[in-house]
């Protein structure tokens, strides 16, 4: 683990939450090449096997959003990057970064941060009080239809918004940015060649989605400035058909098993 209290202060962070991405397929499109910028950043080019905090985005990024980050899939305890003054934490190391408030972007401010969300499904749209609770911790935060789960471009929209975040942001001011990148969550048959809504989503259109992501990050992690460090990962998986589930909100391997990745833009 890298001691987080040497990044705070001297690095931009950017969290990119991939929602709903499955943990099996986006290993099989590293090892196969299918996401080669990706590959290509990831530490050894493999994603880290680990455990969601919670089964669907509002409850996964609530925690995220107060340190818990998804969990190493091997047996801990794991020290934590980030984490809230906490009697008692017993995933509290020395290389945490502690904070006083409640939330992770409430203590980024304190430090002197600006805050930023861009958001994607719809636990961000801000269109209702549920909507607005995860934005609302956040200094500044965006989120329009072109954003959402039913555009076949979300992801290159939410870019084109990110190039405007970073431009006008003050040199002399450290950014903490969330994107929330909706490409992966159904609707994604749209993604797959040859696929229509009558054929409806599955595995194969939910790894054409990554692959569709993958084709457009080379330009986020071009518009963002250096250094960043970047923590990319899903909130949770979800189901095509496994055991008969289809979906998430359920405590299926599928759903709980989550990759992550994170590293260093110098």
């Amino acid at each position: 683990m890298r001691d987080m209290n040497d990044i705070v202060g001297s690095h931009d962070l950017l969290l990119v939450t991939l929602d709903t991405l499955r943990y099996d397929v986006a290993a099989e499109l590293a090892a196969s090449g299918g996401t080669p910028v990706l590959a290509g950043l990831l530490p050894g080019g493999r994603w880290e096997r680990r455990h969601t905090p919670g089964s669907f985005t509002y409850a996964a990024h609530a925690a995220m959003l107060a340190g818990f980050l998804p969990t190493p899939a091997a047996p801990g305890p794991h020290p934590r990057l980030f984490a809230a003054a906490f009697p008692g934490s017993e995933t509290t190391a020395e290389g945490t970064w502690r904070f006083a408030a409640a939330d992770l972007p409430t203590g980024l401010a304190d430090a002197g941060y600006h805050t930023v969300c861009v958001g994607g499904v719809g636990f961000f749209n801000k269109l209702t009080p549920l909507g607005s609770a995860l934005p609302s911790l956040f200094a500044e935060s965006h989120w329009e239809p072109g954003f959402g789960v039913t555009d076949p471009r979300s992801l290159e929209h939410q870019i084109d918004r990110i190039e405007q975040v970073v431009a006008r942001q003050p040199a002399d001011r450290r950014l903490f940015l969330l994107l929330n990148v909706s490409a992966l969550h159904q609707p994604n048959w749209f993604h797959l060649d040859g696929a229509t809504r009558d054929h409806g989503d599955s595995r194969a259109s939910h790894a054409a989605a990554l692959r569709y992501v993958d084709r457009h990050l080379e330009r986020l992690f071009a518009a963002v400035r250096r250094p960043t460090f970047v923590i990319i990962c899903s909130d949770h998986g979800t189901a095509y058909g496994e055991d008969g589930h289809v979906g998430h909100r359920i405590g299926h391997e599928v759903v709980w098993t989550v990759p992550y990745g994170e590293f260093v833009l110098a």
